[in-house]
């Protein structure tokens, strides 16, 4: 079910579209239907180059990430324990010895900040192997051994090793929550992320505390032509956020969310 998912989004995704209208206009360009084909060709271009922008880019992401606060870790509220959703570290299958992070570590460095501010006793890090791995740590293993060297021992660590998606984080969890006798939670995960993580986790601990981290667009970013030019980080971004809004709705139309 999980590689089918991930197979599936593939084509809801801007690249993924327009290779898919770029086939069928070249499919009807060989059977001499050159009107059609043309148009198709020409809408899968301008697909591709509105996605592919940072002023289309940021606006999605903006949408997500706009309700969350960035807020300091001293003013934050104390909690039984913190937990940080995964989606960050690698350990190429077995390959590296050390975790290959992503743009997302800022969600275990911010977590890491909590701790040390005694904002929180506990680290749960959430997090599995994807099924086509057969070797390697977890997610949640290669976390705790990035938390360890950001200073956080390692008996303060909890670990989840079975999570793939936002809504087993809401599954593995809550074991874990009962284990611990946990009334309150922070979670800790990036702004884009947070609306669909905070609705999927409702009703795990009474007390839900969002701690949004990984912020990437700014409010005024200004206007350079550049921004209206097409570049691989911005599709990259554009997909990230597409990801997530399909995902949020996907997740409401299910019941999960």
């Amino acid at each position: 079910m999980y590689a089918l998912t991930k197979f599936l989004s593939i084509w809801i995704y801007p690249l993924g579209i327009s290779i898919v209208l770029a086939c069928l206009a070249l499919f009807l360009l060989l059977r001499k239907r050159r009107r059609t084909g043309l148009v198709l060709l020409a809408f899968a271009t301008v697909n591709l180059w509105v996605f592919s922008t940072a002023v289309v880019a940021e606006a999605l992401v903006r949408s997500l990430e706009r309700d969350w606060p960035d807020q300091a870790v001293e003013a934050l509220p104390s909690a039984d324990a913190v937990v940080v959703l995964g989606g960050s570290f690698s350990s190429g299958n077995g390959r590296y010895i050390y975790p290959d992070a992503s743009g997302s570590v800022d969600r275990y460095w911010h977590a890491a900040r909590i701790y040390l501010e005694g904002k929180a006793p506990i680290v749960i890090v959430s997090g599995g192997r994807s099924p086509h791995l057969t070797a390697g740590r977890t997610e949640a293993e290669m976390g705790s051994l990035f938390l360890q060297d950001l200073g956080v021992p390692s008996d303060a660590i909890i670990l989840d090793k079975l999570s793939l998606s936002t809504r087993d984080h809401a599954i593995y969890l809550q074991q874990i929550v009962e284990d611990q006798g946990l009334e309150s939670l922070m979670v800790v995960t990036s702004a884009r992320h947070m609306r669909r993580s905070m609705e999927t986790l409702q009703g795990l601990v009474p007390i839900l505390i969002p701690v949004a981290t990984d912020f990437t667009v700014t409010d005024n970013p200004g206007f350079t032509v550049r921004r209206y030019l097409p570049s691989a980080s911005a599709l990259s971004r554009s997909t990230t956020a597409i990801h997530e809004l399909v995902g949020y709705w996907v997740y409401r139309f299910i019941g999960w969310a």
